[in-house]
């Protein structure tokens, strides 16, 4: 998957990420408790989502992720898959870098994720969590299912793999349709750290060089509207 496509993918994934804690079939005292994880944000983003600059606005776009999104979601696990095997030949200053530039990469996703949002819902499917539930290694893992639905049109699947953090659980991966955000991910970092002199720091330094230059089209798009 090319880097266009990707970002593509990365751009849906969050959107449904997002979509999951807006709209459930779902009462959440019914709901297990990896579910009500995804859930658990809805009514804070449905107050946000009323404002009409919202949107638009990065600060308050990262602001939100940061207080809302941010608890429910592991992103340091997520950036070592996706760097996978190199992670380990990283040093923490790298690791830590990487983590910020990944970080933003989302964040920028989540500020377009809503424009053309319309009437969608989401199924969360039956989960035993007595059958579900996995142990890996020192903490217990879980897949929450869910259907997206939206009238007139045919429904997919998004799928959150999560895990248990200090007694929270949180998401790790997001798979779209039977397509994993981190495997597609992992590919492209792979592919650019197979490259002769390459490094995780020059990785970063062109995620930031895209961060830069998508974040100046935003500031200008926000002074021409």
């Amino acid at each position: 998957m090319n880097y266009k496509n990707m970002k593509q993918f990365f751009f849906l994934v969050n959107f449904v990420f997002l979509l999951g804690m807006i709209s459930t079939a779902q009462a959440s005292a019914e709901l297990a408790e990896p579910q009500k994880a995804i859930e658990k944000a809805s009514v804070k983003l449905q107050k946000e989502l009323k404002d009409d600059g919202f949107l638009t606005d990065f600060a308050k776009i990262n602001h939100f992720v940061e207080e809302v999104i941010e608890p429910h979601m592991d992103f340091n696990k997520i950036s070592k898959l996706v760097v996978g095997k190199h992670w380990r030949r990283a040093s923490e200053e790298e690791k830590k870098n990487f983590e910020k530039e990944f970080k933003i990469l989302l964040v920028r996703t989540y500020s377009r994720a809503f424009i053309g949002f319309d009437d969608w819902s989401v199924d969360f499917l039956p989960l035993d969590m007595n059958k579900a539930v996995k142990q890996v290694k020192n903490t217990k893992a879980v897949t929450v299912r869910t259907k997206i639905i939206q009238p007139g049109k045919s429904p997919f699947t998004i799928n959150y793999k999560m895990w248990l953090v200090d007694g929270k659980w949180k998401t790790y991966d997001v798979v779209l349709e039977g397509v994993s955000l981190v495997k597609n991910f992992r590919t492209s970092i792979s592919r650019r750290m197979s490259k002769p002199g390459a490094s995780l720091s020059k990785v970063t330094a062109y995620l930031s060089k895209k961060n830069i230059t998508a974040l100046n089209r935003l500031k200008e798009e926000d002074k021409q509207s």
